[in-house]
């Protein structure tokens, strides 16, 4: 059985486009250079062979991993996973897409100039979602966390700056329906990431983190809108009538 240091960094990249980013982070070409084992691609960047194969495993492993019941969390742990999980997810990966997206539209963008369109929408999210995530964990995310520990714990709750929950939480998701818009325009462009026959393996990888960057994004609007608001709102009022009386 080929173990994963002696399979070639093309065949792991293909197998798992996800790990990818660790070729990426270590300046290992996996696209033109592809089809030498994992120890000869660390030898000749002068990595170890046995950190790089477990930061590939983590990968793999995490894929594997079970899906969590959120909804059954207290609100301070959901608001401290989407942070930790889904902001940390976007900040690591928008300068490695943004990366990868413009190579594409040096090489590629004569032939397919939808790409070009795909980097400006993609840089506009980079401007928008860095702002949003900031407003959450400065603004609403804290408040969101003061209320959980003021009911665990039977107290009081100062009433925020900007009068209730509600007000960031409608700021938050207009703003989760115009990022929604960008990303259905760039699927729209892309042909729900198909890649040309003329593509090369950038290219496949470049869609894939796109199309992954996407599904992520649906799933941490789908946390806060379905989960974390609604709780949020509904805790405040609880709160708010426990104050009363």
């Amino acid at each position: 059985m080929t173990t994963l240091k002696e399979r070639t960094i093309g065949s792991i990249v293909a197998k798992n486009w996800r790990t990818a980013s660790v070729f990426h982070q270590h300046n290992i070409d996996f696209c033109c250079k592809g089809n030498i084992p994992l120890t000869e691609a660390c030898a000749a960047a002068r990595l170890d062979a046995d950190q790089i194969t477990d930061e590939i495993n983590a990968i793999l492993e995490a894929d594997a991993a079970p899906e969590l019941d959120y909804a059954a969390w207290p609100l301070d742990r959901l608001a401290e996973y989407i942070e930790t999980r889904h902001h940390g997810y976007v900040t690591a990966q928008m300068p490695e897409l943004s990366a990868y997206l413009d190579k594409l539209c040096v090489v590629h963008g004569g032939r397919h100039p939808e790409l070009l369109e795909i980097r400006e929408l993609f840089a506009q999210s980079v401007g928008e979602l860095t702002t949003h995530m900031k407003k959450e964990e400065l603004m609403l995310f804290p408040f969101v966390k003061k209320m959980a520990k003021a009911q665990r714990e039977n107290q009081e709750v100062a009433t925020p700056i900007y009068g209730t929950v509600q007000n960031p939480i409608a700021m938050m998701m207009h703003e989760h329906i115009d990022e929604g818009d960008r990303f259905a325009k760039i699927a729209e462009l892309s042909d729900r990431y198909t890649v040309p026959a003329d593509g090369c393996t950038t290219y496949r990888v470049a869609y894939n983190l796109l199309q992954e960057f996407e599904e992520d994004l649906h799933k941490h609007i789908h946390l806060e809108n379905n989960i974390l608001f609604p709780g949020a709102i509904a805790l405040e009022k609880e709160l708010t009538a426990s104050q009363v009386v």
